[in-house]
């Protein structure tokens, strides 16, 4: 990009020489552990080929933005993610974002839906409703969407050991509202492996796990052509402790695992490649971060295009949702929350998100009441109306930071996919515990950071204050767990038996062999089959997936 007198120049004439003694930190360092300089010059940039490395805006590589026209077009999806207790109470609060200017619905479930186990469980105790919605068949399901049409809203599900069984329930409501289901649009997150190693709401072991993925990319293909069939997430793993270069490389090395699972069930690569979908966390290094988008969009164009061989520009495409972070929220003086989450909202903006979650401000205490929603969804509508943010596509581009960091953000994220092929490939790689050793080794450096002082968390090891008063919280009905088990032993009084055996046994029948699962599981839902009774089917046949701690 530049003569090599003139970068000689640069580096004479540019460079900035500090006294240690005067500096505020010993060392300055992104989360990843990359050195931030003084100050950047086209010398940090000397290979830097604007061509081949940034290219167009919707253009491989993609660095800049998957569209020609970044926001400028059409803003990102605000889509507030939301569930708790019953079906009725989420609903309520769905139709409340909505009517405030949320476009697309997020839907959280509780632990027993999330891990396959029906509110009667004995291991549901304590948790029916706690973190999540509660949902078990499809009188829930037709309850939680109820008077919210499915073929005018997107929906995005976090829900990945069940997600087919989820995702059946959908498109039976759908079906009952007359909507086709290659009218219904959404997301089901389906990312299975990095349950295993950051999150641990998995029922299957890995390779059972991803025959059911690759079914329903298979099915939605062709019958639910506008459905994205995966969200693979480098946000749990983010929250779980690891460096921006790590949840690139883990996030990718997650997703060619997928794209390679398919291959090899015999799909074609742009049958379901350009329905993957991303799902990343933005923490609180504004620079680090912006960077982190563009290097994860440009280095999955240049896997697809590289490593599987496609030049379909929809299956280059890295196409995301962003969540602000959960794990950087604190209890201690609540209110600092909105700060970090519009920080991190703008850093996903300028990034090029396609979607975007803000987390509420009471979220280190307990579920976000309505008033903490609305700001949540105010930040990020200040963000597209008011700061013009979204005006420019890329904005950062040519920053010689942020290219600096995006190249060096890229060749980390490659050197631990290197070591992940090395190992032979992600679902090794988990199996030998890689991932969840780089993991908690950085959660632990963090830590102790924090514990010594050396990371700065404003109002839990520094500016705090003494006798602080907790906002308002929302609270769920201790009785709901009560409630749940009554109205699924209802379900069960009524519902036609014979039906559901006979369809749970051709799922178990279907289970042994190669034959996709995804229609014997819709029969099996609009049979009245409770999400339990499905799961514990396909338990007996899969069995369950048994951690391997990690040390």
């Amino acid at each position: 990009m530049y003569q090599k007198d003139f970068l000689e120049q640069v580096r004479t004439q540019l460079t900035v020489t500090e006294d240690p003694a005067k500096l505020r930190e010993r060392t300055f360092a992104t989360s990843s552990g990359i050195p931030l300089k003084n100050s950047y010059t086209p010398a940090d940039l000397a290979d830097f080929d604007p061509l081949k490395d940034l290219g167009a805006p919707g253009k491989y590589p993609f660095t800049r933005h998957v569209q020609p026209s970044g926001y400028r077009g059409r803003l990102w999806t605000m889509r507030q993610y939301a569930g708790f207790a019953t079906a009725e109470e989420s609903n309520a609060r769905y139709r409340y974002l909505l009517e405030q200017g949320t476009t697309g619905l997020s839907v959280a479930f509780d632990l027993p839906t999330q891990i396959g186990m029906d509110p009667d469980h004995a291991m549901a105790l304590g948790e029916v409703g706690k973190v999540g919605v509660s949902i078990s068949s499809i009188h829930d399901m037709r309850r939680l969407f109820q008077d919210i049409p499915l073929d005018k809203v997107s929906t995005s599900m976090t829900i990945n050991a069940p997600a087919a069984v989820l995702l059946a329930l959908y498109l039976a409501v759908a079906e009952e509202q007359g909507v086709s289901w290659k009218q219904v649009s959404g997301t089901i997150q389906n990312d299975i492996l990095k349950e295993y190693m950051a999150r641990g709401t998995y029922i299957f072991p890995p390779r059972q796990s991803l025959r059911l993925i690759t079914d329903i990319f298979a099915f939605c293909a062709e019958q639910v052509p506008n459905w994205n069939t995966i969200s693979i997430s480098g946000y749990h793993i983010r929250e779980a402790g690891c460096t921006a270069a790590q949840e690139i490389a883990f996030t990718l090395g997650d997703g060619i695992a997928y794209v390679q699972a398919a291959l090899d069930a015999g799909l074609k690569l742009e049958a379901f490649a350009p329905r993957l979908s991303f799902f990343f966390n933005a923490h609180n290094q504004f620079f680090e971060e912006v960077a982190k988008f563009r290097a994860a969009r440009r280095l999955w164009a240049r896997i697809m295009k590289e490593r599987f061989k496609t030049t379909d520009a929809k299956s280059q495409m890295l196409r995301f949702h962003t969540q602000t972070a959960g794990s950087t929220l604190t209890a201690q003086q609540p209110d600092n929350n909105i700060v970090r989450t519009a920080v991190q909202a703008m850093a996903a903006v300028c990034g090029g998100t396609q979607s975007l979650h803000t987390n509420s401000r009471d979220e280190a205490l307990a579920l976000p009441t309505e008033v903490s929603a609305r700001i949540a969804l105010r930040t990020q509508q200040i963000l597209a109306y008011e700061s013009r943010v979204a005006d420019v596509v890329d904005p950062f581009a040519g920053s010689y930071l942020i290219e600096s960091l995006t190249d060096e953000l890229e060749a980390r994220a490659s050197a631990l996919l290197a070591k992940v092929d090395e190992l032979g490939g992600m679902v090794s790689a988990i199996e030998r515990g890689f991932p969840q050793r780089e993991i908690q080794n950085a959660a632990y450096a963090y830590q102790k950071a924090v514990e010594q002082g050396e990371q700065v968390v404003v109002g839990v090891n520094r500016f705090t204050v003494t006798g602080e008063t907790m906002p308002e919280l929302l609270r769920v009905d201790e009785s709901l767990g009560a409630q749940r088990r009554a109205e699924i032993a209802k379900v069960r009084a009524v519902r036609d038996q014979a039906a559901v055996d006979a369809r749970l046994a051709a799922l178990r029948a279907a289970a042994t062999g190669t034959e996709n699962l995804m229609p014997l599981i819709v029969a099996a839902v609009k049979a009245e089959a409770t999400i339990g009774e499905i799961c514990d089917t396909l338990r007996a046949e899969f069995g369950e997936y048994q951690e391997q701690l990690v040390f």
